[in-house]
């Protein structure tokens, strides 16, 4: 049966419709690298759809969400599921080294911080309305739940965090992406700041504030890009919370932007229809303007304006997130895909 998408919608918001989408037609399950290459420029990969693939039996996988290479290139990835590990880890030729975390059965944004054997974890999980705080095995050392110094939550499950943001100095942003659409500043020690955001259509509000980090590439002038999925967007702030530009991807349902470099890489999860698999890549250069769409059709602009990319009906299915590694070689886990397991670019 498949699920309309005014349906995914509020299954989404209610942070449990990953696992609820049936897709509309038929995609070749065999786990085959590709030979062909996809992307656009200096942006092009070889696709290996094998790299992480492992016995269901004993490494299950739901719905994959994000990805993160620590410092000793081991690969972390969160999925979704009651009864296996939320996360998974891999090293670079895609075997398994250890998963381990029942406790986040939504797992969802994964974001990395810190050095060598201080490195730390933040994993968001909108089905239980908490964001924790972990060390790189597992050990819980912070729990944050519904913010009480905001007004407008009524009660806990409206609290949806999608995906947070790390500063060097420890102080952290909290996107509820799923829920109120606020962006919410905490301390090192995970106290209450400040928020900003809101749902609405206004230059500082936010229709899916789905992800968020920390843009260091002008290092004097550090902000936050903060996706607007539903809008079809991303959203420059202040680190104070001030709207500073409007970045319009038409076409593009974004996920999270990852900084590489002097470019932003993104999933995009959908381009048309959320009730068939879909999506494919972008890339953006210093101009904001895209360069390569992996899986994708080449990108277009029409008096500045990109024209809606065509997904390329074969590479990807609903990619959530993008890992770049120190070559330049990309990892895709996918969201809704038939508990497939993540995929390897190579670049060429």
């Amino acid at each position: 049966m498949k699920t309309n998408r005014r349906s995914f919608i509020k299954k989404s918001t209610a942070g449990v419709a990953a696992g609820l989408i049936i897709p509309g037609y038929t995609y070749n399950l065999e786990n085959k690298a590709m030979n062909e290459i996809i992307g656009h420029g200096d942006f092009r990969y070889t696709v290996d759809k094998e790299w992480g693939v492992q016995d269901p039996s004993k490494i299950p996988v739901n719905d994959c969400h994000e990805m993160v290479l620590d410092s000793k290139n081991r690969i972390l990835m969160t999925t979704t599921g009651e009864h296996n590990n939320n996360v998974i880890v891999y090293d670079r030729s895609g075997k398994v080294l250890n998963s381990w975390g029942t406790e986040f059965p939504g797992a969802h944004g994964l974001s990395i911080a810190g050095e060598g054997s201080d490195q730390f974890l933040f994993i968001t999980d909108p089905n239980t309305h908490q964001v924790f705080k972990t060390t790189l095995d597992g050990k819980i050392i912070m729990t944050l739940e519904c913010p009480k110094e905001i007004e407008d939550y009524t009660s806990n499950d409206q609290f949806l965090p999608t995906e947070t943001a790390i500063l060097p100095n420890g102080e952290f942003y909290v996107a509820d992406g799923y829920g109120k659409n606020f962006i919410i500043h905490y301390n090192a020690k995970g106290q209450y700041l400040n928020h900003f955001g809101g749902s609405g259509k206004g230059e500082d509000k936010f229709n899916c504030c789905h992800g968020v980090t920390l843009d260091t590439r002008n290092p004097s002038n550090p902000t936050l890009l903060i996706t607007s999925r539903a809008s079809q967007e991303f959203k420059r702030f202040s680190l104070e919370g001030k709207h500073l530009e409007t970045i319009a991807l038409p076409g593009c349902s974004i996920c999270r932007p990852v900084i590489n470099g002097e470019n932003i890489f993104f999933a995009v999860i959908v381009t048309k229809t959320w009730d068939s698999w879909d999506g494919m890549l972008a890339i953006l250069d210093v101009n904001n303007k895209i360069v390569s769409l992996p899986g994708g059709s080449k990108p277009n602009y029409t008096n500045g304006i990109l024209t809606p990319p065509e997904f390329d009906g074969k590479t990807f299915r609903n990619p959530h997130d993008v890992l770049v590694d120190n070559d330049g070689n990309l990892y895709v886990p996918q969201w809704a895909s038939g508990k497939t397991y993540p995929i390897k670019l190579n670049r060429v």
